[in-house]
């Protein structure tokens, strides 16, 4: 199972959101670049990111700080938030970064022309809240269930999923398995990344067991931050 370290970005530095609250925030660096340098150094193989103001007003705003850590380090990065339009996924295409994450483009954009011309760089960030799909930042929250979009997202042929339980993001109190393990049970031949709660080495052993379907990979965040986590630690306890 891969661990991804994550690093959002609000106006211009590292950060975490509770809940994904930005009046309920932490800075923790003003120099991404570095953080996302350490995380290579403790072994990481692909970084999150996440152009935070961005996912809230619906166009990027930190692309060439994600642009700039995509030159920086040697290993791939994926980024989300704000990526509404194909000119955006173009964009950080021709910049080198080779995964696009959308979430409100699945529901309210032109999502089959973009699926269509970019394929294999989309993955779906599937976010959910009462087991309903939250869109624009998480601010919103569609009609749609989570297992309905799982079903649609089976038939345009999406191979990879990042789900996020709101309820357990930023809270540091362990991923919502039961959320998960129905997200598994649906998702098929989909490859699903575990986001939202990771707290302990525990968390990273627990879902590094499943076994069909397995856990391709799981995101974590704040509990690096804390030092509740330490990275090379959680990249072992994955193996």
């Amino acid at each position: 199972m891969l661990v991804i370290p994550a690093i959002d970005l609000k106006n211009g530095r590292c950060v975490r959101l509770v809940q994904g609250d930005p009046d309920r925030e932490t800075v923790y660096s003003d120099d991404p670049v570095s953080v996302a340098r350490r995380f290579v150094d403790a072994g990481a193989r692909l970084i999150h990111v996440v152009d935070l103001d961005g996912a809230f007003q619906g166009v990027p705003v930190n692309a060439g700080i994600v642009e700039e850590i995509a030159r920086a380090v040697p290993i791939p990065i994926e980024i989300g938030g704000g990526i509404r339009s194909a000119q955006t996924i173009e964009r950080y295409l021709k910049a080198g970064i080779g995964r696009v994450i959308l979430g409100t483009a699945v529901i309210e954009g032109d999502f089959d022309a973009m699926l269509a011309a970019y394929g294999d760089a989309i993955i779906v960030g599937l976010d959910a809240r009462d087991g309903m799909v939250a869109t624009r930042g998480w601010k919103a929250v569609s009609s749609l269930p989570v297992a309905d979009c799982i079903d649609r997202l089976k038939e345009k042929g999406i191979k990879e999923i990042i789900f996020t339980d709101i309820s357990t993001d930023g809270m540091l109190s362990g991923p919502n398995y039961t959320s998960l393990e129905n997200v598994l049970s649906r998702a098929g031949a989909i490859a699903v990344i575990a986001s939202g709660g990771i707290s302990a080495l525990d968390d990273i052993r627990r879902l590094a067991a499943y076994r069909d379907p397995a856990v391709k990979g799981c995101i974590v965040g704040k509990s690096i931050y804390d030092g509740r986590i330490d990275l090379a630690d959680a990249i072992e306890a994955a193996r």
